[in-house]
């Protein structure tokens, strides 16, 4: 028992001995990466502590070295080479202890090297689970935005935000002053700035240019063919195949009896085998009549291309073969003018007939035709063309208006371009190229006076006052005050008082632009009272309705000093304008208030004289208004314009015209309004004047009635002028025009 308990113990013994070495061959094992390192460095660093050259130290016995041991050896060595045959067999005891000491320090170095590893091993880890410090997960940063700190750490602490934020000034001074500020990122999730080193650079340069992110990863390198095209005689496993390959599955078993079920309720309906007999394509317009197309309410069918005639015949017939004058013409003109689009030509036989060759252009453009052209359907409305005319009233229903052309005055050799009525009705006023002014009696047509001025006469205006007899008369730079003396004596005696009554005041005036003088002699004689002297050629003359105002118009553009006023009782002249609000036309008193109408080329501007301001702008909508007149009532206005229009403005209505009226074919050279009946008047270079009937109406919610009711033609016209004045009388239903033909006519 003994013995047994004995041998029992050696052998534990022994079997100790053998786990220890076979622990140290798994500790060598397991480091001889690091020893084949080590060996190759020192291999490098000296040549002598190499385990294959035993005698190194006899190669290179010169050498310092820092080990006490290789200073021994190189000792040991020096001695056998001094005595090399003597010591032979020491040598060789003395090698395997060398070796095992040499080997016994290199394992020390290694299992030191081990240890440190194993003690840096987390110190410079580089996973992304141990580089995060915040740990909130990939969650908005802007939940955290209204508190002080923006995540927690891996201790479950709070991460604090930086105490000041950077603004944009301390942005732009850091990109300013810190060279690294191009390769710094913000970390929202740490709130700290980042500074990237020069691999990250390299790999974010290198991803942005669509590379991989490893430097060393062949994109292009031979790819691995683990199966070969050639049948080999052995699988590439053996591996039985499973039951499941050879037995039905009770799973699908189940998916298709539910799907029969589906199918016999009518869940589930089987999809119907498209007609593959039409195929891709098919003549879209085959069987227009019986699609679907066809019966929509909307649908319009592609015109259809036209049957080819007789000149696109192989033999055709010779009268629709080209001339060479024919085919020359054909040949000049466009492809849009032709009236074919190809040569008629004629062969003996439909063999001898070429391909066409604008057969693929021609089908192209039928094609383009149908895709291009639109087609819309118009719904016609079945109108009354009758309803679409205004229910005006009837001519006859408007009379008294002028018809017919009674009397014609003639007398002046010149243009007529001014007329003028006395207010009684009784006597006419004219003004001649001619350079004479005539007065006629209206009922005779007989010339009561005459008397010449000496020049082209402009205007020519009745004093509207009917209690002086006074006459303005426009001619060159002069304003000339006639009294004809065709009235009884205390109408003539009132008008003497009136040119006399304020001579001690005449001898102030004449300092200004204007100036007044009497005439004497012969011109005394004619009639000729006074003359108003004015710095430029006058145009226009107007009467205030009460008689003692006088306006005169001289058109130019680079002066203020266009309009002026004059006063006849006190000989008294002004400017009213300071600015030169563009090229006055002509001018108008308002009948009844102190308003005064200046009408330029594009518009009229209407003034008050008492607050001396202007109240209103009417834009006439015409490019050059030649004449004006004023209403009656004085709440509309009527101009005529040199491009063939009339423009009815109503004051109260609106600055633009109520209506516009194109009746005249030429322009338009004048426009009067009746002073008692509702009508009006305009002449034009066509040789026409159009008489309108023109209702206003007190109610101010109704439009006036304006209704074209006669056209009178009866001047000739001569140097592409027609009639140049009109004017109405003052009681009657009658008109005057004067034209270009040097006559006078009245129609009544």
């Amino acid at each position: 028992m003994e013995e047994s308990s004995t041998r029992s113990e050696d052998m534990k013994n022994t079997e100790k001995k053998k786990r220890k070495e076979e622990e140290e061959e798994q500790e060598e094992e397991v480091f001889s990466f690091s020893k084949k390192a080590a060996e190759e460095e020192e291999e490098d660093e000296d040549q002598s502590d190499s385990e294959d050259s035993v005698f190194s130290g006899l190669e290179d016995s010169g050498s310092d070295s820092e080990d006490d041991e290789d200073e021994e050896e190189g000792e040991e060595g020096g001695s056998h080479d001094e005595d090399d045959d003597d010591d032979d067999d020491d040598d060789v005891k003395a090698e395997p202890q060398q070796v095992k000491k040499k080997k016994k320090k290199k394992k020390q170095e290694v299992i030191k090297a081990a240890e440190e590893e194993k003690k840096d091993e987390y110190e410079h880890d580089s996973s992304d689970e141990e580089d995060i410090r915040n740990t909130v997960g990939n969650i908005p940063m802007e939940w955290y935005k209204d508190f002080p700190h923006i995540g927690y750490d891996l201790d479950g602490k709070k991460i604090f935000k930086p105490i000041r934020n950077k603004d944009e000034l301390d942005d732009f001074l850091d990109k300013m002053e810190n060279p690294d500020y191009w390769r710094t990122v913000h970390d929202k999730q740490t709130g700290s700035d980042i500074t990237l080193s020069d691999e990250q650079v390299e790999l974010v340069n290198r991803l942005q240019r669509g590379q991989f992110g490893d430097v060393n990863f062949n994109e292009y390198q031979p790819s691995v063919d683990f199966f070969s095209k050639d049948v080999m005689i052995h699988p590439v496993t053996n591996r039985p195949a499973d039951k499941r390959s050879f037995i039905p599955s009770l799973i699908e078993k189940e998916k298709v009896s539910k799907l029969v079920h589906a199918i016999k309720m009518g869940w589930i309906k089987p999809r119907r085998k498209e007609d593959d007999s039409k195929g891709r394509y098919y003549d879209l317009w085959a069987n227009e009549d019986s699609s679907i197309l066809a019966r929509h309410r909307m649908h319009l069918p592609a015109p259809k291309t036209p049957l080819p005639g007789h000149q696109e015949s192989y033999n055709p017939p010779p009268e629709y073969l080209f001339t060479d004058e024919e085919r020359a013409l054909w040949e000049q003109q466009d492809p849009i003018d032709r009236k074919l689009p190809f040569v008629p030509q004629r062969f003996s036989s439909l063999r001898q007939v070429p391909a066409f060759p604008r057969f693929i252009h021609e089908r192209f453009e039928r094609c383009l035709d149908l895709y291009l052209c639109p087609r819309q359907r118009k719904m016609r409305v079945n109108v009354n063309p009758e309803d679409l005319i205004p229910n005006l009233p009837k001519p006859k229903d408007l009379q008294p208006f002028p018809t017919t052309q009674s009397l014609v005055y003639r007398g002046h050799s010149g243009l007529v371009r001014s007329i003028s009525v006395s207010p009684s009705g009784q006597w006419l006023a004219s003004g001649s190229d001619d350079g004479s002014i005539r007065f006629w009696e209206v009922c005779s047509s007989r010339c009561m006076k005459t008397v010449q001025v000496g020049g082209a006469v402009k205007s020519v205006t009745w004093n509207p006052n009917p209690s002086v007899c006074l006459l303005a008369v426009a001619l060159d730079s002069v304003v000339l005050i006639l009294s004809p003396c065709l009235a009884d004596r205390q109408v003539v005696s009132a008008s003497e008082r009136l040119l006399i009554g304020q001579q001690e005041a005449d001898t102030t005036e004449g300092a200004g632009p204007v100036t007044w003088s009497e005439t004497e002699g012969e011109e005394l004689n004619q009639g000729i009272r006074l003359k108003i002297q004015h710095p430029k050629a006058v145009h226009q003359v107007q009467w205030h309705a009460k008689g003692d105002y006088l306006a005169s118009v001289m058109p130019d553009h680079s002066s203020h000093l266009q309009v002026f006023i004059h006063q006849m009782s006190k000989r008294r002249s002004q400017n009213p304008f300071r600015k030169n609000k563009g090229l006055v036309q002509c001018v108008s008193f308002h009948p009844i208030r102190p308003y005064f109408f200046v009408a330029t080329q594009r518009s009229v501007r209407i003034y008050n004289l008492v607050k001396q301001e202007m109240t209103k702008k009417l834009q006439a909508n015409s490019k050059w208004i030649s004449s004006m007149a004023v209403h009656p009532g004085g709440d509309h206005v009527i101009c005529g314009s040199y491009d063939c229009r009339l423009s009815w403005f109503d004051l109260d209505l609106s600055t633009k015209p109520y209506k516009m009226l194109r009746h005249h074919k030429k322009a338009v050279r004048a426009v009067a309004f009746h002073r008692l009946y509702p009508l009006f008047a305009s002449a034009s270079d066509d040789g026409s004047v159009i008489v309108c009937h023109g209702t206003v109406y007190n109610d101010l919610l109704q439009n006036p009635l304006i209704v074209p009711v006669k056209v009178l033609k009866g001047h000739v016209m001569t140097h592409d002028l027609g009639v140049l004045d009109v004017t109405f009388h003052p009681t009657q239903p009658w008109i005057f025009s004067s034209g270009s033909d040097a006559t006078i006519r009245l129609f009544t």
